[in-house]
């Protein structure tokens, strides 16, 4: 006999209470309460050498709003994450509310920590993919490496690959964006 598990939906997620004291970080991916532990101290590194260049280059272009976490990005009824970063072009502004971002953001950037790995390489990248998230990035700080994956016909192929050895990232989304991944792992 299989057991039917019920889906939280965004709304029931937006009603929910959490102790104050709880340091926890809570998704909803697929309609199921994800508890995430707070970042590491190289994650947090990391999303600030990534947020300061991206926001830099969106602003002299004029391109649109970056954001970090945490922050809800509430996708569809079952399904509201929150990326390590957001990026939401210039024509889609109005999906950005007071209570997050209500719809699909151009980009997201995923930072991987070691409990997050099938989840940000597989759950959330099937999911972004889905939801037309036109650009996908995935940092794996264990490894140095940075993977921007690129929507083309309502799959994600990968545009570009660097590590902190050698490569050169390039965006889709961000034309003429350039960030030192020698320098992001340092």
């Amino acid at each position: 006999m299989e057991v039917e598990v019920k889906k939280i939906s965004v709304a029931e997620f937006q009603e929910m209470e959490f102790d104050e004291n709880d340091s926890h970080l809570y998704e909803l991916i697929n309609g199921e309460l994800v508890k995430r532990k707070a970042p590491t101290p190289q994650h947090q590194r990391l999303s600030i050498k990534l947020s300061v260049s991206i926001h830099t280059h969106v602003e002299q272009h004029k391109l649109g709003q970056v954001y970090y976490a945490p922050i809800d990005v509430f996708l569809d009824d079952h399904n509201s994450p929150q990326p390590d970063l957001v990026f939401v072009a210039a024509d889609q502004l109005s999906i950005i509310t007071k209570n997050g971002i209500e719809g699909v953001p151009a980009l997201v950037v995923e930072i991987i920590s070691p409990t997050s790995i099938i989840r940000d390489r597989v759950t959330k990248k099937e999911l972004y993919e889905r939801s037309g998230v036109q650009e996908y990035w995935l940092v794996d700080p264990q490894n140095q490496e940075i993977e921007i994956y690129t929507l083309q016909d309502g799959q994600y192929v990968l545009l570009s690959a660097a590590s902190s050895l050698e490569g050169e990232l390039k965006s889709a989304v961000l034309p003429g964006l350039s960030i030192d991944t020698k320098t992001l792992f340092s």
